[in-house]
């Protein structure tokens, strides 16, 4: 069964990506599981078995194990409150079917497995130990952005209400399909949406944007465009703060991505300049 994956990392953005995704499974219908993967150093204790020692410095790598697996322990337990805690927020939130899969080993193998049938991946923008310089991102997300293949849900620092969106539009590949979701899915149902495209204005540009907006107006959203020249994260940036933007959309590469294992570099710079939450599209 579908449902929503929602990655957490204990991080300050746990309250977020839970509202979030709260938002997300309100409006699509869908049940939500909490992950959140603890890697190997973190969830077990050190191998000292291969150190040969004697006397009191045996005693003391005898002390060593033993805190290391009390410090394993108490990982575990402090993971598992957390999920606990973001559960109970949901379930205030209005979230009746939440699961928790706390699990060991590597982020990308347990993503794999866990989001095959995800409608949606949420994850804060910033990771436990990211601190909140504007232009650093927290690695995890580096590294889900880069191998999910489902759409991502990059969460603002706390949740406001969504009633206005941007798409950021490429006439890309992934673009088209951030457009054909608003078209099409419950999650953007009454959203008002204002497409934009950062270019010198040509006739292709502003047929292509025109093309998008008809497909969006067809599905009953008030649809606005603009095709304006510059840095794109600068232009999209400005116009959130602008026009009061609730949620950006983009697609993860531009039009012309070289290689697929790469972010594009302008999806990185929008995500680490808006204050807003992104919804992200391949």
């Amino acid at each position: 069964m579908s449902r929503i994956l929602a990655c957490f990392d204990g991080s300050v953005y746990g309250d977020s990506v839970a509202d979030h995704a709260a938002w997300v499974a309100d409006r699509l219908g869908l049940p939500v599981e909490l992950l959140q993967v603890l890697g190997r150093r973190e969830a077990a204790s050190s191998d000292r078995s291969g150190r040969i020692v004697a006397g009191a410095r045996r005693r003391l790598l005898e002390e060593l194990v033993t805190l290391d697996a009390q410090r394993a322990k108490l990982v575990q337990r402090e993971a598992r409150l957390g999920l606990e805690e973001a559960k109970s927020r949901l379930e205030a939130g209005g979230c009746s079917d939440v699961s928790i899969s706390l699990r060991n080993g590597d982020l990308l193998e347990m993503l794999a497995e866990h989001e095959r049938d995800a409608a949606m991946v949420v994850v804060g923008k910033r990771g436990e130990a990211a601190d909140f310089a504007s232009l650093h991102l927290g690695s995890n997300l580096e590294r889900i952005v880069r191998a999910s293949q489902r759409p991502i849900l990059v969460t603002s620092r706390a949740f406001r209400p969504i009633s206005k969106l941007v798409i950021g539009f490429d006439a890309g590949p992934s673009a088209r399909k951030a457009v054909e979701a608003v078209a099409t899915s419950p999650l953007y149902a009454g959203l008002n949406v204002l497409l934009v495209t950062v270019s010198e204005p040509n006739k292709t540009t502003q047929a292509a944007i025109e093309q998008a907006a008809s497909r969006i107006a067809s599905s009953g959203h008030t649809v606005d465009t603009r095709i304006v020249p510059g840095k794109p994260e600068e232009v999209i940036c400005a116009l959130l703060e602008e026009e009061e933007i609730d949620l950006l959309m983009i697609g993860a590469y531009g039009h012309s991505r070289l290689r697929t294992l790469v972010i594009g570099s302008t999806t990185s710079a929008l995500i680490r300049s808006c204050r807003v939450p992104v919804a992200i599209y391949r």
